[in-house]
């Protein structure tokens, strides 16, 4: 049976008041070939140019350069007191500067007829600016009572000059570098000058071998007259080792027996 009625069907069959259903008549215009086949790829996106990253450089890095050091103030051997103590805190030749926080220049009475010359500044030395402190200075000042001597004020004669050899504190109190001995030499050399003791008590191994240019150890050089720029030198163990080695305060006394002696003339000539 047609979907469709004709014309003369469908008046009949209203006539007879049946109720037709027609399909709905649509005006609607086919789609276009193009419209119903399978819609075309979407065209592809350009190509995005990706940047080459940088090189990355595999080379170590160059290695810091240290600042240059400055050369030893000139004309230390013409220095007076004032002068020599600002080159000492100006003086950066040997490296030491940079660690440092004070430089140790020296105590005492300015001509004191007894010099003491240690080795190089502590941790405590180095923060006060002053040789032999804490209970290696306090043994010290004990020693000297006992002569009859003191760091305090007092006349030329009971008064000693206190200083080190280096004049600024090494690394975690390590030893001293020949080359460090050797660019404060010359600011020692000076103090002795200024000061002109009757004698010097050197103290501790380093302070004895620069001093007498020497490797030999204590022990070996104990019992005997030494001199440095014409200066009789006694020479005995360091306060700090004597509080590791107690047994051998024995001998320091003995040692300090015999300078009382040679300050008295009455010693042994220096070898």
């Amino acid at each position: 049976m047609s979907a469709r009625w004709s014309d003369r069907q469908q008046a009949m069959l209203r006539e007879m008041g049946v109720t037709l259903w027609l399909p709905p008549q649509t005006d609607a215009m086919p789609l276009p070939e193009a419209a119903m086949s399978e819609p075309a790829p979407a065209p592809a996106p350009p190509p995005v140019r990706m940047s080459r990253p940088a090189a990355v450089s595999t080379a170590p890095n160059p290695p810091s350069v240290p600042r240059p050091l400055a050369a030893r103030p000139s004309g230390v051997a013409a220095m007076d007191w004032l002068a020599l103590r600002e080159a000492v805190a100006g003086c950066e030749a040997c490296g030491l500067c940079r660690g440092r926080q004070n430089t140790v220049f020296g105590v005492g009475h300015a001509q004191a007829q007894w010099m003491i010359i240690g080795e190089a500044p502590g941790e405590q030395e180095d923060r006060q600016g002053e040789p032999f402190v804490g209970k290696a200075g306090q043994l010290l000042d004990n020693m000297l009572r006992a002569v009859g001597l003191t760091r305090a004020e007092a006349g030329p004669e009971q008064q000693v000059y206190i200083a080190n050899v280096l004049k600024c504190r090494p690394p975690m109190n390590r030893n001293p570098e020949p080359q460090e001995v050797a660019q404060c030499e010359p600011f020692l050399k000076r103090q002795v000058e200024l000061v002109a003791p009757k004698l010097i008590l050197a103290m501790g191994r380093f302070a004895v071998q620069s001093i007498l240019q020497t490797g030999e150890p204590i022990g070996r050089l104990r019992g005997r007259v030494h001199a440095y720029q014409g200066v009789p030198v006694v020479v005995t163990y360091h306060p700090a080792y004597l509080l590791r080695n107690p047994a051998d305060k024995a001998r320091s006394w003995d040692d300090l027996c015999l300078a009382r002696e040679v300050l008295r003339g009455g010693g042994p000539a220096p070898a």
